[in-house]
C-alpha cells in the first residue's frame, strides 16, 4: 500500500510525454517543492525537495499540453520511496508520485479551461449538449449560469 500525498512545487522541466507500446500515454514530471522559511526577519526558499510525478492516461496528454518548465503545479497521488547507495557509500531516497490529479497552482497564475472531449480537448466552435462546456461556445450564448 502507498501514502497518498499532495504536493505544491514548480516544474523543473517540461513535462515529458510518451506512449506506451499499447498507445497509452505517459507523463514524467520533475517537481521542485521548497519549504518558505523566515531568516533574520526575511522570507527566503528553504532546502528543496526533489519529486519525480508520472502521469497516465488523458491526464497525461492533458498535462504535456497545459504545462511547462516554471510552472507551479499541485500534484495530488501516491508516493512510493526508493533507496540505493552511491559508487562513494553515500545513501540517497528518490521518492515518486503516480498522481491521481495534476494542474496549475491558480495563486500565481490564471489559467483558462477547456472541457476534454473523449476524443481530445474540446475547441471553440464545436457544438455540445453539455453546459459546462460553455468554454467551448462562450458563456454569453447561454441563458442560465448551470448551476
Amino acid at each position: 500500500m502507498s501514502t497518498p500525498i499532495s504536493i505544491v512545487g514548480n516544474l523543473t522541466a517540461d513535462p515529458e510525454l510518451r506512449f506506451t507500446k499499447s498507445g497509452k500515454a505517459v507523463a514524467k514530471l520533475r517537481v521542485a517543492v521548497s519549504e518558505r522559511v523566515k531568516e533574520d526577519g526575511a522570507w527566503k526558499d528553504g532546502e528543496p525537495t526533489f519529486w519525480k510525478v508520472t502521469v497516465w492516461g488523458g491526464l497525461a496528454e492533458h498535462v504535456g499540453d497545459s504545462l511547462a518548465k516554471g510552472s507551479r503545479i499541485i500534484a495530488v497521488g501516491r508516493v512510493s520511496s526508493s533507496t540505493w547507495e552511491t559508487k562513494e557509500g553515500e545513501k540517497r531516497t528518490d521518492y515518486e508520485i503516480t498522481a491521481e490529479a495534476c494542474g496549475p497552482d491558480l495563486l500565481w497564475a490564471t489559467a483558462k479551461v477547456e472541457k476534454a472531449g473523449k476524443g481530445g480537448s474540446m475547441r471553440i466552435g464545436q457544438v455540445t449538449d453539455d453546459p459546462w462546456a460553455a468554454g467551448a461556445r462562450g458563456l454569453d450564448s447561454l441563458d442560465e449560469v448551470p448551476f
